[in-house]
């Protein structure tokens, strides 16, 4: 029982890495690797795509005491898919083909007989890319680095 539940566990937080990816994906790369990999629309929708406003929270240098920063726009989607498999997707903006095709692809995931080619035709590119797109964020800001020192003197 316990190696069902480390198993279960694993799997969430797969699932948790992947769901993850398909939302920060920009619509229009989603898209492309969903037609590339054949995914079809066929899903019963049964909750949206809907758009609406979540709260924000944010913390003074990360851990002080929450304050209310505002409002976000977030799009969501649940689908059932023929085979039986719910999808579910959150995503900021307004777009309402990028949550459909999020939450096809969550339920996509979930078919263990189509994981792996998920992973490997939607997934793990959208991580390489996301990847990608925060080291290059992350040089242009290591150039802008500035080291202060102070030259001491022999003199007190």
């Amino acid at each position: 029982m316990k190696m069902d539940r480390r198993q279960e566990r694993e799997t969430e937080a797969q699932r948790k890495v992947a769901m993850a990816a398909l939302a920060m994906a920009p619509g229009d790369e989603l898209k492309r690797l969903c037609a590339a990999a054949g995914v079809s629309n066929d899903a019963e929708l049964l909750r949206g795509p809907e758009t609406g406003l979540v709260s924000v929270r944010g913390r003074i240098g990360g851990g002080g005491a929450p304050f209310n920063f505002g409002e976000a726009t977030v799009t969501r989607a649940t689908v059932r898919l023929p085979s039986g498999e719910i999808g579910h997707s959150y995503a900021l903006g307004r777009d309402k083909e990028k949550a459909k095709l999020s939450a096809i692809t969550d339920a996509l995931w979930q078919n263990p007989e189509r994981r792996a080619e998920i992973e490997d035709k939607i997934i793990a590119p959208l991580r390489a890319a996301q990847a990608e797109a925060d080291a290059t964020s992350r040089a242009e800001t290591a150039a802008t680095k500035v080291d202060f020192f102070t030259m001491v003197r022999g003199e007190d």
